[in-house]
């Protein structure tokens, strides 16, 4: 009965989402070699090899956990959304008055192997938890009485962890979440009057909340966030704000079109700070060349389609919001990460999916991979179930 389940379960899988996920999963982590070479062996003092088990052991924890959330049916989270939202919450508040400032944010916990970064883990839990009220709300919004306590309770649940986020400087995460809200509430059951007066509402609150975070802190956002808007012209100012982004240039013009081949970049020497973190996609640019790049870029059209795909078809309204937030949320990470690389907006540090080393973010990305492939499970099981009417 257990290998009947099993296969029941690889059956109804989205089989092309799996193998890319696997794919750019596995180059990511063969990738980390090179790009962290030079930072693994000079500036820590460890083995070529430091940053490559680290990651490892985050992928096999990440395959554990996936596991578990496509043999889980969806419909049990509902028991748990609210003390998990709670967790990450408290978790979230906590750092904001004790963490202690890591790249400017104060939103790492230590413990030991890696950083825990819960604001990271924040996205897929607001996903989720929106995901559920809209099924939970839907009937009572569509009728023509006044919705005030469904809507606000949609927007706290929606707003929280993106304005804890922000209060931690960490900027990136916060706009991601900000976005992730904003396209599902947007494209909620809600009627079209009662989201223009509540985001009007709202945009009047946060206004008159940014007034006395300014009169009672002198600022909004720290000298290092505000420098972050400098992104004009890097190179001109290589020694202040553009040493990053004019390094990332030089790396992406090195490769040309069919780089310098694996291994033989040079601007992760000393140039390009934790090269395997954020700013990684120069350091593949440089090695790869432009040309062989756009196999990642296929990688990353391919995955966020085939979510989106799946929120057409299946037939509950929780999943197509979960597809729905999980695709917005791997395509703002793809754009803020690029568009920092590329000069086109403000650089913010968010990581680029599969690609950059970073264990809370390699977590969350996979559990919500696997949460579409239980949505694809059921999706399926459901419309053999209907074919055999």
């Amino acid at each position: 009965m257990a290998v009947l389940k099993r296969v029941k379960y690889v059956k109804n899988m989205d089989k092309l989402l799996l193998i890319v996920t696997i794919i750019m999963s596995i180059y990511g982590l063969f990738n980390i070699v090179t790009a962290s070479s030079r930072e693994a062996v000079t500036n820590m003092d460890k083995s070529l090899f430091y940053y490559f088990y680290r990651h490892l052991a985050i992928l096999i924890i990440g395959f554990i956990a996936s596991l578990v959330v496509i043999k889980t049916d969806l419909k049990k989270y509902s028991k748990i959304l609210p003390l998990i939202y709670i967790i990450i919450f408290c978790l979230n508040v906590w750092l904001v008055i004790k963490g202690n400032s890591t790249r400017g944010a104060n939103n790492w916990i230590n413990l030991g192997f890696f950083n825990l970064q819960p604001s990271e883990i924040s996205k897929i839990v607001v996903i989720v938890c929106l995901s559920f009220l809209f099924e939970k709300f839907n009937k009572i919004l569509k009728t023509d009485e006044k919705h005030t306590n469904q809507i606000w309770t949609i927007i706290i649940i929606g707003i929280l962890m993106p304005f804890i986020v922000f209060l931690q400087k960490d900027l990136g995460t916060a706009i991601v979440l900000i976005v992730i809200f904003l396209s599902l509430y947007l494209t909620s059951p809600i009627k079209k009057q009662e989201k223009i007066n509540s985001l009007a509402l709202l945009i009047i609150i946060v206004a008159i909340g940014g007034l006395i975070m300014y009169s009672v802190k002198g600022y909004l956002l720290s000298d290092a966030q505000k420098s972050r808007f400098d992104f004009f012209n890097p190179c001109s100012k290589y020694t202040e704000t553009g040493y990053q982004v004019c390094n990332a240039y030089i790396a992406i013009n090195n490769g040309g079109a069919f780089g310098l081949g694996i291994g033989k970049s040079t601007q992760k020497y000393s140039y390009i700070p934790e090269p395997h973190t954020d700013m990684v996609f120069a350091i593949i640019s440089e090695e790869l060349g432009l040309l062989r790049c756009t196999l990642i870029f296929i990688g990353y059209i391919i995955i966020i389609y085939r979510v989106l795909k799946l929120s057409k078809i299946t037939h509950s309204i929780r999943n197509r919001y979960i597809c729905l937030g999980v695709a917005v949320f791997i395509f703002m990470h793809i754009l803020i990460n690029l568009g920092g690389l590329f000069g086109l907006i403000p650089l913010t540090g968010v990581p680029l999916p599969f690609l950059s080393y970073g264990g809370s973010f390699t977590l969350t990305l996979l559990i919500s991979l696997a949460i579409i492939q239980r949505i694809h499970i059921e999706t399926y099981i459901q419309i053999e179930k209907e074919r055999l009417k």
